[in-house]
């Protein structure tokens, strides 16, 4: 009972905080890149070609001996759909953040919980029951939630804890001209356009969890998923990318912060990242992985006040104990449901062994 506990919702809940820790990890450094001179073009075609490299043998070991369904044109198909969806994803994205900064990203990610519950119920990947107390639950706790990362970005409050250091960017791996500074990066930035382009971004990061939760229950292979995810990516990316940068000098890379976050990218994010957002989706859902968005507020927080020496304030601290409690009322609501349906299924499955006794009990209630 307890292995059963600690693998249906202990991991998934685990993994998922550790996917969003390197998602905001990963959102700074590609900003100290862009900053840099890098263009995302190159950045997402080197981060998906490594990617694709990376996880191929992986592939082939994990799944070599697993009996999988028919590798079909219409399976291929289905994977190369996820391709565009997160390649158009991760270009609106990664554009939105060379005009803006992480900041911006990680407060408007906040519609990504929502769209993706609607898009999951209209699909059908996600079951809702109005009328059950585990539907009534997973709303409120996606409300609660969103509330929670909207207090964290409206509302500033006191400080808690002043860090008076200087910024650990400064660094020479970050040794780019980086500055934080809220008036330095609004005179450099266009908000407006860069928010527009982050909200559409995640419109399509909820589609492609929609649609990646139901390939992945189809044909469960994580590994094949992502690798033909990331090479369908590379292929539509290469040729986009040589013409916005047709200079081949643009290209070439040195050791410096533009190598190192393609690096980053590639292992952790578009490798590692997406394998634990692909399991999480064949094993919790479209809904469930969504939830965890909001949770990059606090992350970001949290990693701010650890790393980059900015000041912690009340609305940080208060927005991440709602989030907190959005959290806990969805997984409540999750892990009621799915005791309810076993519940059924159990009813069901003795119904079926012993038809006689049912029709005797029914007849006596009768």
């Amino acid at each position: 009972m307890r292995r059963n506990y600690c693998s249906q919702e202990v991991l998934p809940f685990t993994a998922m905080v550790v996917a969003e820790c390197l998602t905001v990890g990963l959102t700074t450094i590609y900003k100290a890149a862009v900053l840099k001179g890098l263009s995302y073009h190159i950045f997402m075609t080197y981060s998906y070609a490594l990617s694709a490299i990376l996880i191929l043998p992986l592939a082939f070991i994990f799944h070599r001996k697993q009996t999988l369904p028919p590798f079909t044109f219409l399976v291929l198909g289905k994977f190369c759909l996820l391709g565009v969806l997160g390649f158009i994803s991760q270009s609106l994205g990664y554009s939105g953040i060379s005009y803006s900064n992480p900041t911006l990203a990680a407060a408007l990610c906040n519609i990504t919980p929502a769209t993706t519950f609607i898009l999951a119920v209209l699909l059908r990947v996600e079951k809702l029951n109005f009328k059950a107390t585990s539907g009534q639950a997973k709303i409120v706790g996606t409300l609660v939630s969103i509330g929670g990362a909207l207090v964290a970005v409206l509302y500033e409050g006191h400080v808690l804890i002043s860090a008076h250091r200087k910024n650990k960017l400064n660094s020479p791996l970050f040794s780019t001209n980086y500055e934080l500074s809220s008036a330095n990066t609004s005179a450099q930035s266009n908000w407006i356009l860069g928010g527009v382009l982050l909200s559409a971004s995640y419109v399509f990061l909820s589609l492609w969890d929609t649609a990646q939760a139901k390939f992945v229950r189809e044909y469960p292979a994580e590994f094949i998923l992502v690798f033909f995810y990331n090479l369908s990516s590379c292929i539509i990316s290469l040729p986009v990318g040589f013409y916005f940068e047709p200079n081949l000098t643009a290209w070439k890379l040195t050791a410096d912060v533009r190598l190192y976050s393609i690096l980053y990218s590639g292992i952790i994010g578009s490798g590692f990242g997406t394998m634990v957002r692909t399991w999480g989706l064949r094993v919790k859902g479209p809904v469930y992985v969504a939830l965890f968005k909001p949770l990059s507020i606090a992350i970001a927080a949290i990693l701010g006040v650890s790393f980059l020496g900015d000041d912690l304030y009340l609305g940080s601290v208060v927005g991440s104990v709602i989030i907190s409690m959005g959290f806990y009322t969805v997984i409540w609501g999750k892990g009621k449901e799915e005791v309810d349906d076993y519940d059924v299924g159990s009813l069901s499955h003795d119904a079926a062994e012993a038809p006689l006794l049912t029709s005797h009990i029914v007849s006596i209630k009768r």
